[in-house]
């Protein structure tokens, strides 16, 4: 893991895992004029005017004031220059929040009155920076001090919405710049690894669910809906996106033995064992799967239609 130390002028320095020290890090959205590995390593006297700079001088200072000699960015922390290198780092990425001494997450658009706003809530990535670390220090737009996570717990819930339907509904409206991102953000929550393909599209989601099955017996992870499938446009059992989840932030299991029936990913596909009931309305007939999960508030609504019929 490659940090900065908190102290000037801008150096980098190298530890392997057993030997880290303490440190913090900052999550933030990337923004105009950021500050690359390449850049630090030449040491270019130009990046000193860069905003970017101005934001890694800030957050190294804040760190330092805080007792801490070592601190982590994206933005230079990483050579994106090497493949190799980035798919560790985003693979290793949660683990890095986890065991975090500080994490600073930098608002840059927002003060205390507009935190609902922030764009930081909107990315795909900061969802993993949110939930990782033990806690998480919010700074406003000049640096100031917004509140802690759990200082913000009802607000952050508001903002962003904690089963597998759950956690893919938290992600469900957050974006990415490439496609395949929002699955390669979300492994840490999720526990995945699995190499990146840029270039993959759509494909990446469905390798991030294909890797969820293999550790879980979750069938919420098939309650998504999509208004958009139909005959003519057919789907598989697996979703397309997290936007598919939108509506699914209430689904829980529930289980008709002890434990989920449990499924498994096959060279033929999905093989599970649950109930199928056919439904005939008029000409047509649909086959319908009972997976073992529920929504509490759909069954509280039918109960409560039925009280008043």
């Amino acid at each position: 893991m490659r940090l900065i130390r908190t102290k000037p002028p801008l150096e980098l320095q190298e530890f392997t895992e057993n030997e880290l020290p303490k440190y913090a890090i900052l999550s933030h959205r990337w923004e105009r004029e950021e500050v690359t590995f390449q850049e630090v390593i030449r040491s270019h006297e130009t990046i000193k005017s860069k905003a970017g700079y101005k934001k890694i001088g800030r957050f190294c200072a804040r760190a330092h004031q805080d007792g801490l000699e070592y601190a982590w960015i994206d933005t230079c922390c990483i050579n994106k220059e090497s493949s190799a290198e980035l798919s560790e780092a985003i693979n290793s990425m949660f683990r890095w929040y986890e065991q975090v001494e500080k994490c600073y997450a930098y608002l840059c658009d927002a003060e205390l009155a507009t935190v609902h706003h922030s764009s930081w809530f909107q990315r795909g990535w900061t969802l993993q920076e949110l939930l990782a670390p033990c806690e998480v220090y919010f700074l406003a737009s000049d640096w100031s001090d917004l509140g802690t996570r759990t200082m913000l717990c009802s607000l952050i819930n508001e903002i962003t919405g904690s089963i597998i339907a759950k956690r893919m509904s938290w992600a469900s409206a957050r974006q990415t710049t490439r496609i395949e991102d929002i699955a390669y953000c979300l492994m840490g929550i999720f526990g995945v690894n699995m190499p990146l393909l840029y270039g993959e599209g759509e494909k990446a989601f469905i390798r991030l669910q294909e890797g969820i099955m293999r550790d879980s017996d979750d069938q919420t992870l098939f309650a998504w809906e999509n208004e958009d499938i139909s005959k003519e446009h057919p789907s598989g059992l697996l979703a397309r996106s997290p936007a598919d989840f939108r509506s699914c932030s209430d689904i829980v299991p529930f289980f008709f033995s002890n434990n989920g029936t449990p499924f498994a990913l096959t060279n033929r596909g999905i093989r599970m064992h649950l109930p199928l009931i056919r439904v005939e309305q008029g000409s047509e007939a649909t086959t319908m799967l009972i997976l073992e999960c529920h929504s509490p508030e759909l069954l509280r609504r039918s109960r409560s239609s039925h009280r008043l019929a």
